[in-house]
């Protein structure tokens, strides 16, 4: 019995390491997809995060930021959940990658909004977050670690 046990253990250890490679590969193929705007702008707010720890400007979005996001029938990111933003960053990729030349300005300018939206957020301690069914910012931050080239995490 203490030889079966010992080789399923390490049978369920390596198909387990194999699920984790799958999911890594996965991972990397849709990296590809990535639009060079959305990587430049976390790659700014990875550096600002790694020297300082954090973002230490409270930059608030304007008044016609506001009305920008709402065009496009965006909430803004404290009143945001995680599902929307997966979608939200989805069309803003489809968005990117399109012909459409005003729809990959939309899509660099809302992403722009997003950031400075989420260094506000950050540097006052989420205080401005209603309630935790609010968590697009954390979706969005783990987007920006998941494309950045600075974040070794």
């Amino acid at each position: 019995m203490g030889i079966q046990d010992s080789v399923k253990q390490i049978n369920n250890q390596e198909s387990e390491a194999n699920k984790s490679l799958l999911v890594n590969n996965a991972a990397m193929l849709k990296r590809s997809s990535i639009p060079d705007s959305h990587r430049r702008v976390a790659d700014g707010y990875m550096i600002i995060k790694k020297i300082f720890g954090f973002p230490f400007v409270q930059c608030k979005i304007s008044e016609s930021e506001r009305e920008y996001l709402a065009k496009y029938d965006f909430n803004l990111l404290e009143f945001t959940t995680q599902k929307q933003i997966e979608e939200e960053l989805e069309i803003l990729k489809k968005w990117n990658n399109s012909v459409n030349t005003e729809l990959k300005e939309a899509s660099d300018k809302i992403i722009n909004i997003r950031v400075k939206e989420l260094k506000h957020l950050i540097a006052t301690n989420y205080v401005t977050v209603s309630s935790e069914i609010y968590n697009g910012y954390r979706a969005l931050e783990r987007y920006f670690e998941a494309i950045s080239k600075y974040c070794n995490d």
